[in-house]
């Protein structure tokens, strides 16, 4: 099988690589803006990357949809704080680069497996966002911050429409607040700009107070990366057609905390670092009203916990490592 990972420099991307070169003999071709997360597939015989940019290296981009049999596009930005600060960058980049590899996808008759979100579901009000049933609920125009998700639920209709009318092949999956190892650069300073753990962790070691957005009550379902790629060599091998125009929430359920909880976790575990435990020790949980943090056009959920019992059904699947586990894994990559 030849599979076309469009950011395979990213954090999925990244992971799903190594994964399938370890225990597959399916050939990756890839495109990303840059390589430091994928030095270990570089020199691979089976793994065949362009440093590029999908928006401007087109041809190559076709070149290679005609080639593969399976196409991942993953190429996104997935920062709460780009939503607001230059929600434009989000359409151009989420929505309309992507809408052309969707599109080409339909006229070379080829499999696509497209990241959703979370985020579709906004402020849907059930206890377990189902991905057939649940609605999907965003707020109003002047919260920019909806953009993102707006972005991908349109992209997810269109994909459907597609399937349904036009016979492409594909499936549809929203992680959950996936993390672990490669996440982000613990080491970029601005506020927001990076995914909450890895923007905690960063807080921690340059030793600054941890910012909570509205005290950090807001409650998420942390899953382990490895349990996402699982999931992901799943929809790509599509056995009996398990994964055929389906949609599946990837999470896990039971790793429901608070942002609070998690901050609380962090100071507690890098405390058990020599290196870094007197830092750990001086970090304090300062509340920030989210208007001062992400600014006028951001807007929050309180809950968002997924409903995976299509996942176990139909990919026979479901999330192994714990959050004790899963914290440990990733500080050790970038602590010890």
């Amino acid at each position: 099988m030849n599979v076309l990972i469009l950011g395979a420099n990213g954090f999925i991307g990244s992971h799903l690589s190594e994964m399938i070169l370890a225990e597959t003999n399916w050939h990756i071709y890839a495109m990303d803006l840059s390589s430091d997360k994928i030095e270990n597939c570089l020199n691979h015989e089976r793994f065949h990357f362009k440093q590029g940019d999908i928006t401007v290296d087109k041809a190559w981009v076709t070149e290679q949809i005609k080639n593969c049999d399976v196409i991942l596009p993953l190429v996104a930005i997935a920062t709460p704080a780009v939503y607001v600060q230059d929600p434009l960058r989000i359409f151009e980049l989420d929505f309309e680069a992507n809408l052309d590899i969707i599109r080409q996808c339909v006229k070379y008759k080829k499999r696509i497996i497209f990241p959703s979100t979370s985020e579709v579901y906004g402020m849907c009000e059930d206890s377990h966002f189902d991905e057939e049933e649940s609605n999907l609920v965003t707020g109003p125009i002047h919260k920019e911050r909806w953009i993102y998700s707006t972005s991908k639920q349109l992209l997810d209709r269109v994909i459907f429409a597609y399937g349904k009318h036009h016979g492409l092949i594909y499936t549809l999956f929203r992680p959950f607040n996936w993390y672990g190892p490669k996440l982000d650069n613990i080491f970029n300073s601005k506020p927001g700009g990076s995914r909450v753990l890895t923007q905690f962790i960063g807080n921690i070691l340059r030793g600054e107070d941890i910012m909570l957005v509205d005290g950090g009550e807001q409650q998420r379902c942390f899953m382990y990366i490895d349990d996402g790629i699982h999931a992901l060599m799943k929809m790509i091998e599509n056995k009996n057609d398990c994964a055929k125009n389906k949609i599946f929430n990837i999470g896990n359920p039971v790793e429901n905390i608070s942002i609070k909880t998690l901050a609380e976790l962090l100071v507690k575990n890098i405390k058990q670092y020599p290196k870094y435990s007197e830092m750990a020790s001086k970090t304090q949980l300062q509340t920030v009203p989210a208007e001062k943090y992400y600014g006028k056009g951001y807007q929050d959920v309180s809950l968002r916990v997924p409903s995976i019992q299509r996942a176990a059904d139909e990919l026979g699947w479901k999330p192994a490592v714990n959050l004790t586990d899963g914290l440990k894994k990733t500080l050790d990559f970038y602590l010890a």
